[in-house]
């Protein structure tokens, strides 16, 4: 029997039959790219560059079907472009848009996300693409004003141009009006400081669904465009972090604008005063950002009684981030009546001294990410505690959880929870908490698939097992961990070792059997037991940004494998005894701006191609090793140099006066106060609320600072803060002549040391131009004259040594120099005056006298040498002849020494002659 549902499918197949037959043409050639439309997207082509990962031209447009081309999409019936899109690709697109596109009549979608157009400005002819539903522009490096005319795209839907940090916005915002159909839009990152209208505009989107402001410099609401803002019902997401708003300013038209918002993120603005209970009636509200504000609980909050505890009695309230701000006391138990809770963050908020039981997590059965990092929480649970939730991401830095390994995060590889998308943790800090124990030994066989571990700075001790280590991110850094070097495996993503200052032993060879050696970025075994040589298997490393190695004790010379780190920015192998030559593979390290290897025994001379190839340094230090020879001249080529410490070698001749070339020293200039390297991972991704997966629940934010080690005020120390210390350290070399006149142009200079060295002639006369000045150490040198005027102008010196050298005359008088201990000018004999002398009449040589090592210092001198020497000779003669005279036992053991020696000479003397006369004997003999 046909049913009536089957009989209308068959006149529909029976319809398009005979609609192919009656236009033939069209049916067999849908699929088929119209070749004005190819044309137009080789034209396209041609104005662009598509470069793949390795960095060569990636554009596959070869064949003739152009709806198969990498990028584009046609409709299936009609065969038109309706799509390009070059998002998410393996490739990047860069230079230049064509207007060839305006040939594609049918497009409705494009989009140009996160590529690189190398600051091209957005091109105006995009406001005559008709038929735009989507346009996105968003994280494509583009510049300059929004064009206004971008508000006759009357159909689209969805605009993004966020992300483009140089893009701004000319005046209001009024062009927005007349796109009445957009859901979507994304202007974070823009500069919108001119846009008063901003709120109004908005207010007037009926369709508007999802708007992202992050980060544009929005002024404040005035109370008129307040009044003129009409009740949205329409609007779901809300960002408006970042943009420094006051309350008074975004709390009335925040509350009138929407009461359907799903998602609100009010992150790092001005926020004061207590959390509003006007949160608490967004009845769809379910995830809430007030995270690096000034909030605070009211007592009423902090007891639970109101404004958190309504927002908490919202069904679907899924996220609670209130991070950085300045909440105190304690916390409630009745937080755990925010049961579907998925997010709580606290971080950054003075908890100090609170507990933290299991009875707060008690209804916390759908929790995936919990941080109550830098609360100083206490977190007090029972030995046999089992959570009821399942965590994704764990953060707990600095909170107390030892002095035991908390054995509950065992449960949290064990419990699996069907109704939550992660099934196991992925990200865990528990760095700084306070732990003292062993590491479990479940530890490894539960956490091989964690992408991120950081347990640094507690006392944790224990071993790596045998089998390799699958990790992205680990941090152990400043722990008791011993053993050997593991092998580790690294994922498809670019991943940080750091296992510094442990007590880990042996080879470290094993690094050349990394798997996914290639992802590694960061690595770093500082301040172990490490021996033997390094392993020359570097060139599998090509994305290292920062490597390690200092204070172990490694041997033998440098893997010249260190040149093909090309992506290499830090460098430290100090505290070692690497010796020879410095490989020349290292120039190839361009990207190099911290390059330590102090405290080694590498020789030679100091390589040409340092200040010509390695042209980024901010620190070099070479100091305490035996490099000869000049400095070359071509270090004065590294213009962002901020330290140079070439201390403690065996350097000789003259100092370049080409120095002044070192700009960061010379002119004020802003400067990288800290060296710094930030590596971006990003985690597994939540359900977005339209039931797809969106963003990720966690991005991993690697930070490491290179700290230099260097000898600060006469004590060596690690001094992180590179910026605000410009420094030279030349003592202890060979160095000669006198100090170079371009010297004093170095203005933001703090320390000079010079010490230990041979130079000679007068102190720079404008030594005084080096304003910021702190340390000055020219000791033990040869020279000599008056110490100059301008020394006393240095009103932020607080460390002088002047000693041992030739210099004459009174000190200049300041504040500041007869603050100084009169150690400061020892040993300078012709020197007078405060701090040393109270005045100079006192010590003033005769007049025609030299008044710098003179012949009466000279005999005066001698004459106490002679003297007390003679006294010596007298004290230690009767010394001795006392004790041969009165101990008859050392008496006769003396005389028979003597007879002894008397016949030895006797013999020698005798022997000398005879062969003497026989080879005088047998010269005559050879002349006859």
């Amino acid at each position: 029997m046909i049913t009536m549902s089957s009989m209308r499918s068959h006149k529909l197949v029976l319809f398009f039959a005979i609609s192919c037959l009656l236009l033939h043409e069209k049916c067999t050639d849908a699929s088929v790219c119209k070749e004005s439309e190819r044309k137009a997207l080789l034209e396209f082509q041609h104005s662009l560059q598509a470069l793949g990962v390795s960095g060569n031209d990636a554009f596959f447009w070869i064949s003739e079907e152009c709806c198969l081309w990498r990028g584009v999409y046609c409709n299936s019936f009609t065969g038109y472009v309706e799509m390009l899109d070059f998002s998410d690709q393996p490739l990047v697109v860069a230079g230049t848009i064509s207007p060839s596109l305006l040939k594609l009549h049918h497009l409705t979608s494009l989009n140009f996300s996160s590529n690189d157009f190398n600051g091209s400005l957005i091109p105006e002819f995009f406001a005559s693409l008709k038929k735009l539903k989507l346009l996105d522009l968003s994280n494509a490096n583009f510049r300059g004003p929004i064009p206004s005319l971008l508000g006759n795209l009357s159909m689209l839907e969805t605009l993004r141009l966020g992300g483009n940090g140089r893009v701004f916005n000319v005046g209001k915002l009024e062009w927005l009006s007349h796109l009445s159909r957009l859901k979507e839009l994304d202007l974070s990152f823009t500069n919108l400081s001119n846009a008063n209208d901003w709120s109004q505009v908005i207010s007037h989107l009926p369709l508007l669904q999802k708007l992202s402001l992050r980060h544009c410099g929005l002024p404040s609401i005035s109370s008129s465009s307040l009044s003129l803002a009409n009740s949205s019902t329409s609007l779901t997401y809300l960002d408006l972090s970042d943009n420094n708003l006051p309350s008074s300013a975004i709390y009335p038209w925040l509350f009138n604008v929407s009461s359907n918002l799903v998602s609100l993120d009010l992150s790092s603005n001005q926020l004061k005063g207590p959390i509003p209970e006007a949160f608490g009636n967004m009845k769809a509200i379910q995830e809430l950002y007030l995270n690096d504000n000034l909030l605070v609980l009211a007592e009423n909050q902090v007891r639970g009684d109101s404004g958190l505890n309504e927002i908490g009695k919202l069904p679907d309230f899924r996220v609670l981030d209130l991070g950085y701000n300045l909440l105190n006391g304690s916390i409630s138990k009745s937080i755990g009546q925010l049961s579907n809770l998925r997010v709580l963050r606290l971080p950054g908020n003075s908890f100090g001294g609170d507990v933290i039981s299991e009875a707060h997590f008690s209804n916390f059965t759908n929790l995936q990410v919990l941080d109550l990092s830098y609360t100083s929480l206490t977190l007090r649970f029972n030995s046999g505690w089992i959570p009821s939730f399942q965590l994704s991401q764990l953060l707990l830095c600095s909170c107390k959880l030892g002095p035991r390994f908390p054995d509950w995060l065992r449960t949290q590889m064990d419990v699996l929870n069907p109704d939550v998308e992660i099934s196991s943790i992925d990200y865990l800090d528990i760095s700084a908490s306070g732990i003292s124990d062993s590491l479990p030994y479940w530890f490894w066989d539960k956490f091989q698939e964690l992408s991120y571990i950081n347990m640094s700075f507690n006392q944790i001790s224990g071993t790596f097992p045998n089998n390799s280590i699958h990790i992205i991110h680990l941090d152990l850094s400043s722990n008791n961990f011993s053993g050997p070097l593991p092998r580790f495996s690294l994922d498809y993503n670019m991943g940080t070792i750091n296992l510094s200052k442990n007590k880990f032993t042996g080879s470290v060879s094993p690094i050349c059997n990394f798997t996914g050696a290639v992802y590694l970025t960061l690595f770093d075994l500082s301040n172990n037991l490490f021996s033997g040589v390094v392993p020359d298997c570097f060139g599998s490393f090509p994305f290292l940004t920062a490597l390690n190695l200092g204070d172990n004790s490694f041997s033998g010379s440098l893997p010249s494998s260190l040149g093909s780190l090309v992506s290499l920015e830090m460098l430290s192998l100090r505290g070692n005894k690497f010796s020879g030559v410095l490989p020349s593979s290292l120039q190839n390290c361009a990207k190099l701006k911290f390059l330590d290897l102090s405290d080694n025994e590498l020789s030679g001379e100091i390589p040409m191609w340092i200040g010509q190839k390695l042209s980024s340094l901010v620190f070099l230090s070479l100091q305490g090793n035996q490099f000869r020879g000049r400095i070359p001249h071509q270090l004065c080529g590294l213009k962002y140099l901020q330290i140079l410490d070439l201390s403690v070698n065996k350097i000789s001749g003259t100092i370049p006066p080409c120095l002044n070339n070192f700009t960061s020293m010379a002119k004020k200039v802003s400067l990288d106060r800290r060296i710094e390297h930030h590596i971006l991972d990003t985690g597994p991704r939540f359900l977005s609320l339209e039931g797809v997966y969106g963003e990720p629940i966690w991005i991993i934010q690697v930070r490491y600072v290179d700290e230099a080690l260097l000898t600060w005020k006469g004590t060596k120390q690690s001094y992180p803060q590179l910026g605000l210390l410009l420094a030279i350290d030349l003592s202890c070399n060979k160095l000669t002549g006198e100090i170079p006149e371009e010297l004093s142009s170095l203005q933001e200079l703090v320390v000079l040391n010079l010490s230990r060295n041979l130079f000679d002639g007068k102190i720079l006369q404008k030594i005084g131009h080096i304003r910021q000045l702190e340390v000055l150490d020219l000791s033990r040198n040869k020279f000599s004259g008056n110490i100059p005027t301008s020394l006393s102008e240095l009103t932020f010196l607080s460390n002088l040594n002047l000693s041992y050298n030739d210099l004459s005359g009174k000190i200049p008088t300041s504040t500041q120099l007869q603050s100084f201990d009169p150690s400061s000018f020892s040993h300078n004999r012709g020197l007078c005056g405060p701090p040393i002398s109270p005045n100079c009449s006192m010590v003033e040589p005769p007049p025609g006298k030299p008044t710098v090592g003179s012949e009466e210092d000279c005999d005066e001198f001698m004459k106490w040498f002679y003297t007390g020497m003679g006294l010596g000779f007298a004290v230690g003669l009767w010394g001795f002849c006392s004790v041969v005279f009165f101990k008859r036992s050392w008496r006769h053991s003396y005389y028979r020494y003597l007879d002894s020696a008397k016949d030895w000479v006797y013999v020698s003397f005798v022997l000398l002659k005879t062969r003497l006369v026989r080879r005088i004997k047998g010269l005559s003999t050879r002349s006859d």
